[in-house]
């Protein structure tokens, strides 16, 4: 049983107690801890899933969102701390991908950082959406796909979500990395070919952000390749956690 703080936090899916790995997974902009529930399936029981709810969605709609990306990570860290009896490797997908940096940053020694759907901490845009209209960030939602169209469309539904939304955005589009902080475990950066958000060439330089090895795998697809592209990016992640395993004293 989950500790009660952890338990507003963690949600594990699958139960895994003979697991040789910890998988925590952070979600995108808007997303929620539920959205890795195929992954907790598919992956139990050689790897166990932490999956976490950010504040201001579903279960946590009442608490306000975290506006930092460095706050989020600080206080992911906290609950994390009584899971550290095995490896804990990481994996963010977009706005997920920059919070499991900073945590990476933060753990002693995290077995393995997954990314995907994000380019590097270093690489930014001009594009900005915090002050946008309502009707401008549902476009953008719309446009990459990740979010359930009737629940965009559905005005109350939509009011639930949006300060959710907005706090997502605000945290990731004010972040800016620390130059000269760099990880030293594995890194592996999947992307997809024709996502509007990250360039290959963005997403290639995770690299430069560890001084251990580092693998990208372009996937066709958008921003959600993930969503279609499951099964090789299972398989390669099933890959990387299973030398962990191996690898543990």
């Amino acid at each position: 049983m989950l500790r009660p703080d952890a338990e507003k936090w963690l949600r594990r899916f699958e139960r895994a107690p003979d697991a040789a790995v910890r998988l925590v997974c952070l979600p995108h902009a808007g997303g929620s801890a539920s959205f890795f529930f195929p992954l907790a399936k598919a992956l139990a029981p050689a790897v166990e899933v932490l999956a976490v709810q950010y504040p201001g969605r579903q279960d946590r709609r009442h608490e306000p969102p975290v506006g930092s990306i460095t706050e989020l990570a600080e206080r992911i860290l906290a609950v994390l701390r009584p899971f550290d009896d095995r490896p804990l490797a990481l994996f963010g997908h977009s706005m997920g991908a920059i919070i499991g940096y900073e945590l990476a940053l933060r753990l002693p020694a995290p077995a393995h950082l997954f990314v995907s759907g994000r380019r590097a901490p270093s690489r930014y845009r001009e594009d900005d959406l915090r002050g946008v209209s309502d009707e401008r960030l549902v476009a953008e939602l719309r446009k990459l796909g990740g979010s359930d169209a009737a629940m965009l469309a559905d005005p109350e539904l939509l009011a639930m979500i949006m300060p959710a939304i907005r706090g997502d955005y605000r945290a990731v589009e004010s972040y800016r990395h620390e130059p000269g902080r760099r990880l030293a475990c594995p890194v592996t950066a999947f992307t997809g070919d024709r996502d509007p958000r990250v360039s290959v060439g963005e997403a290639r330089a995770w690299a430069e952000h560890t001084t251990g090895p580092a693998e990208l795998h372009v996937l066709p697809g958008g921003h959600f390749f993930l969503v279609e592209q499951a099964a090789p990016m299972i398989a390669t992640m099933t890959e990387k956690l299973a030398g962990t395993a191996l690898s543990r004293p």
